[in-house]
C-alpha cells in the first residue's frame, strides 16, 4: 500500500484541526483580512484555502462537501488575493466550516475500508488510489497550516502557539 490508512489520516486530519483551531484562537475578522508586507494572502484566504482541499478530501471519499462551487472559486488556487471585506467570508463562517469538514472528514473514514482508499481515480497523472490523493492533500493541508502561525503574528499576537 502506497498511502496510509484510514485511523493514519484520522489522525493526521484531527492533528491539523487542533492546530488551526489553536492559531486561529482569539482573532477576529478583521485580523483574517491583515496583509503581509510581502507576496502572499491574508489568513481568510488560507482558511478558506484549506476548507477547499477538505472539500476535495471528501469528495474523493464520496462524501458530501461543504462548500459549493460559489465559496470554491474564491479560495481555489491561483484565486485573486483578498485584499478587503467585501472579498471575503466571514472568518466566523470559515471557521464554522472547517468544523463541519472535520465532522464529515471523522465520519467518512470511520467508515471507510482499505478498499475503498484503493479506489483508482482519474486524475491528470493517471489513475492514482484515493488514499494516495487523500494524504497528498492533507500534505498540502499542513503546509498551510503552518503559514498560520506566522499571520498569527502578524494580527499581533505574540504568542507560541506549537
Amino acid at each position: 500500500m502506497a498511502y496510509p490508512t484510514t485511523e493514519t489520516l484520522l489522525q493526521s486530519f484531527n492533528t491539523t484541526h487542533r492546530i488551526i483551531k489553536m492559531q486561529t484562537d482569539g482573532l477576529t475578522h478583521a485580523d483574517s483580512l491583515l496583509q503581509l508586507p510581502f507576496r502572499g494572502n491574508c489568513l481568510n484566504w488560507v482558511l478558506g484555502h484549506i476548507v477547499v482541499g477538505r472539500n476535495s478530501v471528501l469528495k474523493l471519499l464520496e462524501a458530501s462537501a461543504v462548500w459549493g462551487e460559489l465559496e470554491t472559486a474564491r479560495y481555489v488556487a491561483g484565486s485573486e488575493p483578498i485584499t478587503n471585506d467585501e472579498q471575503a467570508l466571514p472568518f466566523e463562517r470559515l471557521l464554522k466550516d472547517l468544523d463541519e469538514s472535520q465532522q464529515r472528514i471523522t465520519t467518512v473514514l470511520e467508515q471507510s475500508s482499505s478498499e475503498a482508499l484503493g479506489k483508482l481515480v482519474k486524475t491528470r497523472q493517471g489513475e492514482q488510489p484515493a488514499g494516495k490523493l487523500v494524504a497528498g492533500l492533507h500534505w498540502h493541508e499542513t503546509y498551510h497550516t503552518g503559514q498560520l502561525e506566522l499571520l498569527r503574528q502578524l494580527a499581533g499576537k505574540n504568542d507560541a502557539i506549537v
